[in-house]
């Protein structure tokens, strides 16, 4: 039998009121991800890219149209499981980091694992030396440099083992030095974790590291590029 995907979209539809006017972001998208693919989602601004990363993260419900996650329908899941699927099958980075101020930068990577009453503080202090942020494991964010931060990011992501990360310009507000290193980073976790990645990026030279580009284009998908690792 052939492989199922582990995320399945079909006829995803969403908009937005500006003022009176509905505009429409994705206008019947379909999609297939199979597991342990790095996907990278590329169009210009407003085409669609951030608002189909949030529809397949569970993060904003789609107005049409279905997401399946290894086989479930995500939006028709209670608000509660769908907490739960979230916690468990997914990771998330952003292009702000949103670490807590108040926490170092252990307890942010402990923080996924403790909302489902976990004991992660091992897991979470490889992650940090993986990351090359052995010194730092005590530092509050503010001590910390953007790239840092990032890389405490990847790490929280990554401490319930989940099977999908979606990464939403999570080099947006780095150098080019510091954005290479940490998609190189953020790539090489993938691979070896087999884990399935999905990410948005502006930048065209870092999304050829994938194994698929798909292109947006006012809401609707208009091209796909296999990458250097497809």
């Amino acid at each position: 039998m052939p492989e199922e995907p582990l995320i399945l979209a079909q006829d995803v539809h969403r908009s937005y009121l500006l003022g009176r006017k509905a505009v429409e972001v994705l206008r019947g998208i379909d999609l297939e991800i199979m597991q342990g693919e790095r996907i990278f989602l590329c169009g210009a601004s407003g085409a669609g890219k951030t608002t189909l990363l949030y529809t397949l993260a569970g993060l904003e419900r789609p107005q049409r149209g279905r997401v399946q996650i290894g086989g479930e329908d995500l939006y028709e899941l209670s608000r509660r499981d769908q907490s739960l699927l979230r916690n468990s099958k997914m990771g998330y980075i952003f292009q702000n980091y949103y670490l807590l101020p108040e926490l170092t930068a252990l307890e942010n990577v402990m923080l996924p694992g403790m909302i489902r009453a976990r004991n992660v503080r091992k897991r979470a202090i490889e992650l940090l030396v993986e990351v090359g942020l052995e010194e730092r494991i005590q530092h509050l964010p503010a001590e910390l440099s953007g790239g840092e931060q990032q890389r405490v990011a990847i790490a929280r992501a990554l401490v319930n083992d989940p099977a999908i990360v979606f990464a939403d310009e999570p080099t947006g507000n780095l150098d080019s030095r510091n954005g290479g290193e940490v998609m190189e980073l953020l790539l090489d976790f993938a691979e070896n974790l087999k884990t399935t990645l999905v990410v948005v990026t502006h930048d065209r030279s870092l999304a050829r590291l994938g194994d698929r580009t798909l292109e947006i284009l006012d809401g609707q998908m208009v091209m796909e590029e296999m990458g250097s690792k497809g």
